[in-house]
């Protein structure tokens, strides 16, 4: 955490976070990424990667839905700053009424840029497969709008947010009992690797669908998590300083990305959401007081343990289990997506600027 004042994000919290009322700052949102945004496309999956039990959902209305958290996510706090009266829905339960016109989640618990990523947990949807799912998301919009033509127009209107890449480094390059990728490539070659894929996949987002909107979220410091504090021991540093360094070279050569998409592609815009220089400073300064252990006892690979109970001051707590943040902390990072509170919080720009752009 960066160190802003408690009484200032005190404020923030209080103004920003109460859903806003009114019409949507545009028509539609759509949300790929990992475990971090998913809304329940796991549940149905065989995986150990999905969390549709207790205490998953304590915070939440209708209690556990297969968010990793107790409460909102980030994406679902940031659809509600968006002024959209419900939150995004799953793709893996929407039909093809008009609903699908706000936008579909996607997200995917364990997965990841590459395709393999996260398979030790079972199954899961890739980036690569999120993509054939907006496909489909696309057809049926065509259907609704009675054109392809119409439904790009359409789709040219609504905010893209992607979130990929912690993944490709916690559940692949840094598993080698379950993959070779670190023993084919140096950490600088795999990060290539990886930017270079994301590219095309973010270009088929922009050429395919016509995202025009697109913030591309950084990776957060994966090495001070509570289950790579444990897993990997931290010789001395508060933290797994090889996580974090490899998530600062990806994020480096995602913000190389970010310019380079800007430059290429006139009639869009791409932004770079900053999750660790959000994650890093004073977690004291936002009011937490727990930050390398979860709240709820977890299982072997990190997640609660079912059924089991959690802390009570959960708003004090920077993880809820092994590896996600509590609602308190989503809070924070969605707010400063938003309306940046740092300059460094988003580049070029925040989601509130992006999205009243007229491209």
């Amino acid at each position: 955490m960066a160190k802003v004042p408690t009484t200032i994000l005190f404020m923030m919290v209080v103004v920003l976070v109460d859903p806003i009322h009114g019409a949507p700052q545009l028509p539609c949102f759509f949300i790929f990424g990992d475990s971090l945004a998913d809304n329940g496309n796991n549940n149905n999956l065989l995986t150990t990667a999905r969390v549709n039990y207790q205490p998953y959902g304590i915070d939440f209305l209708t209690g556990p839905t297969g968010r990793f958290c107790n409460g909102r996510t980030t994406v679902d706090i940031l659809a509600q700053l968006l002024g959209f009266e419900n939150l995004i829905p799953p793709f893996a339960t929407s039909n093809k009424g008009p609903d699908i016109l706000k936008g579909l989640n996607y997200a995917s618990g364990a997965a990841g840029i590459r395709v393999e990523t996260g398979s030790q947990l079972g199954g899961h949807i890739s980036l690569d497969q999120q993509l054939l799912n907006h496909q489909v998301t696309a057809i049926r919009i065509a259907s609704i709008l009675g054109s392809n033509q119409s439904a790009l127009q359409y789709l040219n209107k609504c905010l893209y947010s992607v979130g990929m890449g912690n993944n490709d480094y916690i559940n692949n390059y840094f598993k080698p009992q379950f993959y070779p990728t670190s023993r084919i490539y140096t950490l600088e070659q795999y990060t290539t690797l990886l930017i270079e894929q994301y590219s095309r996949q973010i270009m088929t987002l922009n050429n395919k669908y016509g995202a025009r909107k697109v913030a591309l979220v950084g990776l957060g410091l994966i090495g001070c998590t509570p289950n790579a504090i444990s897993t990997f021991g931290t010789n001395g540093s508060a933290c797994v300083d090889k996580l974090n360094s490899a998530a600062q070279m990806f994020n480096q050569k995602l913000v190389s990305l970010v310019d380079q998409l800007n430059a290429n592609l006139r009639d869009a815009k791409f932004i770079y959401v900053n999750s660790f220089g959000m994650g890093s400073g004073d977690p004291a300064a936002a009011g937490f007081k727990v930050v390398n252990v979860g709240c709820c006892p977890v299982n072997n690979i990190g997640q609660c343990a079912a059924g089991q109970t959690p802390c009570q001051n959960r708003s004090e707590y920077v993880f809820w289990d092994g590896f996600h943040p509590t609602e308190a902390m989503n809070q924070i990072t969605a707010i400063r997506t938003y309306t940046a509170f740092d300059p460094s919080d988003t580049y070029p720009m925040d989601i509130s600027h992006l999205v009243q752009l007229r491209l």
